[in-house]
C-alpha cells in the first residue's frame, strides 16, 4: 500500500514530459483512501464485539484520514468513524457498569 503519491512531472497537452517520454496520469491516492474507509469501517464494526479499547481509535483515525484525503467512498468513512466513536461509548458504558477496565460478555 502507498500512502503518498509520487512526484509527477510536468506534459504538454500530449502527455510528453520535459524529457520527451510519453507519460499517463495515474491517480494512485484515492484508491488508498477508499480502503482506508473500507478498512475503518471493518475495524468499527469488529471493534463493538472484541477490543474496542484498540479498534476504536483506529477507525477513527483511518476514518478521519480518509475523509481528509477525499474519499469516494465517503459514506463508508463516515460508517467507520460512527462506529469507532460507538466503539468508545460501549466500552464507556461498560466501563462503568462494572467499575473495570475490560468488560466481557
Amino acid at each position: 500500500m502507498q500512502l503518498t503519491a509520487p512526484a509527477r512531472r510536468t506534459t504538454d497537452a500530449n502527455g510528453t514530459d520535459a524529457k520527451g517520454t510519453t507519460r499517463t496520469a495515474r491517480r494512485t491516492g484515492i484508491h488508498d483512501t477508499d480502503g482506508m474507509a473500507v478498512a475503518a469501517f471493518v475495524l468499527g464494526l469488529l471493534g463493538l464485539l472484541v477490543l474496542n479499547v484498540f479498534l476504536g481509535p483506529i477507525a477513527i483515525a483511518l476514518a478521519s484520514v480518509a475523509l481528509w484525503r477525499g474519499t469516494a467512498r465517503r459514506g463508508r468513512a463516515l460508517l467507520g468513524l460512527g462506529l469507532g466513536v460507538a466503539d468508545l461509548l460501549v466500552l464507556a458504558v461498560f466501563m462503568s457498569a462494572d467499575n473495570t477496565m475490560s468488560w466481557s460478555l
